[in-house]
């Protein structure tokens, strides 16, 4: 079994040697000019972190499980565990067996006057957890709970608990020859309960894109009582209680299980890559297929430093198409997919296809683009010792909007950026809409060594004022958090904000579900 690392994203074992790392960095210097000459700091040791004494009774708690329910894996979290400082370590760790467990944690809250953070895979990038109040702090890992606990084959329904992580859930399901077919990046860590929490986006970059459009009922529980709703394929009954729950982010309740949509496991698979001279041009290309009713898998953009950074494509900007199907093959719609690219003015290579559960060895955009994906959080982490900040925000807007939102965001990174001697930007669509695209934004810069907090939040203040103004959401997928919770404050209407925290209070009457996210505390 592998080991979860205390400071950097993901596992041990997955975290580049020091060759790569040295060699990771040299490539981060070649890309970016202002970085200068880098020397990598020593790597923490866990046995070297100091907590405060718990402020209530830890019952067991160890300093190992207190450090690894410290916080998220943001690039603050990881800087802050980087230096061996753990501000929002809880006081007690929990890991609740059944109902009856969570309930009286919920009492212990109330007695002892602390807060309850709810914990799935602790990967939220936007300060989703980690409560730095003078409460003290009760979190609640719900990864005792992760089993299957029934499958309608017939409807193609499955209840699973929310404690199962992605690999575990998709395991479950493969005996029964199904599958989620959900792929966060954040896949091998996070959990069903924290991807409703978040409303998370998936594998699919058109059509079932979030996880709203996989859960058919869940059950929550909540200081007032279990909030369980019931299970069908559609009703017109007024405003939906699922909505309610998705998004909110642990401060109504705490998500036990849920009952979700799966799928036949494809086995019909395309892809092809297609390649522009110009963003304006990819970018059309995008919208048509976007805009053609196929539904493609895959569909996503890659600006020129994105696709030369993925080893993608070298000077020029890249389109990545994908088709796959549990029972037809996908031939006809991949081929009407490349001819709308084309007619874009993209030169389209010949498409791969592939028949079989089993991703096809061969090596071509969409599998060059998706091993790059998958090792980014684990390089954006080994950069942090060479003093190199990377991070990622994203948005979604009209694609009548999307120009000027681009030329604003690039424009308030590279005067945000110009303190340090400037930066890199790329840019791809991680999800595309009939009405819209969400564009996804990764940036790099030097990092203000012993200030990297104070220099990330005036970047990501400088981001999200303009992505604001430019008409685009603060979260796309990332969900709200502490971090966009002044930016989502501005989004939400007025009167919204009363409802929520009439929702709360009914939910939560002593406030002690994850203060300070999505709703500011007053």
């Amino acid at each position: 079994m592998k080991t979860q690392s205390f400071w950097h994203w993901g596992f041990e074992e997955d975290f580049p040697d020091a060759p790569a790392r040295q060699a990771l960095a040299s490539m981060a210097g070649a890309l970016v000019a202002s970085l200068g000459a880098l020397r990598e700091a020593p790597l923490p040791k866990i046995d070297d972190v100091k907590l405060r004494a718990p402020r209530i009774d830890a019952r067991g708690t160890t300093e190992r499980d207190r450090i690894m329910h410290a916080g998220g894996k943001g690039y603050r979290d990881i800087v802050r565990a980087f230096r061996r400082d753990f501000p929002t370590a809880p006081d007690v760790v929990l890991h609740p067996k059944d109902d009856e467990e969570i309930f009286a944690a919920f009492e212990l809250c109330k007695r002892e006057g602390a807060v309850m953070v709810p914990f799935g895979g602790g990967t939220s990038v936007v300060g989703g957890v980690g409560y730095d109040g003078e409460r003290p702090v009760v979190c609640v890992d719900l990864g005792e709970r992760k089993r299957l606990l029934d499958v309608d084959g017939t409807s193609r329904l499955v209840r699973i608990e929310a404690g199962a992580t992605g690999p575990e859930l998709e395991a479950a399901l493969a005996e029964h020859g199904l599958s989620l077919r959900f792929y966060p990046q954040s896949f091998e860590r996070s959990t069903l309960g924290g991807w409703i929490a978040t409303r998370a986006g998936g594998h699919f970059a058109t059509g079932y894109t979030h996880i709203d459009d996989l859960v058919a009922s869940l059950r929550m529980l909540a200081p007032a009582g279990v909030f369980e709703t019931k299970t069908f394929p559609s009703s017109g009954a007024g405003p939906e209680p699922n909505r309610l729950v998705l998004g909110s982010e642990g401060v109504l309740g705490v998500v036990t299980e849920a009952t979700l949509r799966a799928f036949a496991r494809p086995i019909h698979r395309a892809s092809a890559t297609v390649f522009f001279e110009r963003l304006e041009r990819a970018v059309d290309g995008a919208r048509a297929i976007a805009q053609s009713g196929l539904l493609p898998s895959n569909c996503r953009l890659l600006d020129l430093v994105e696709a030369r950074m993925s080893g993608v494509s070298d000077g020029r900007c890249a389109l990545l198409v994908g088709f796959e199907s549990a029972d037809h093959d996908v031939v006809e719609p991949m081929e009407r997919a490349l001819k709308l690219a084309v007619r874009a003015g993209g030169d389209a290579e010949a498409p791969r296809y592939r028949r079989g559960e089993r991703r096809g060895s061969e090596t071509g955009g969409t599998e060059t683009w998706r091993a790059s994906f998958l090792r980014g959080p684990y390089l954006q982490s080994a950069l942090v010792p060479f003093g190199v900040m990377v991070d990622t925000f994203e948005t979604a807007c009209t694609w009548s909007r999307f120009a000027d939102l681009d030329r604003d965001v690039r424009s308030a990174l590279s005067s945000a950026m110009s303190p340090w001697g400037g930066g890199l930007v790329a840019m791809r669509f991680s999800h595309v809409y009939a009405d819209g695209p969400a564009p996804y934004y990764t940036f790099g810069c030097r990092a203000d060594l012993g200030k990297e907090i104070a220099q990330h939040e005036a970047i990501k203040r400088a981001v999200s004022d303009a992505i604001s103004r430019a008409g685009g959401t603060i979260t796309h997928h990332h969900a709200v958090g502490r971090i966009h919770e002044p930016w989502y404050a501005r989004e939400r209407p007025q009167p919204f904000e009363a409802v929520l925290r009439a929702g709360k209070h009914a939910l939560d009457p002593a406030g002690i579900l994850n203060p300070g996210v999505l709703l500011s505390e007053r």
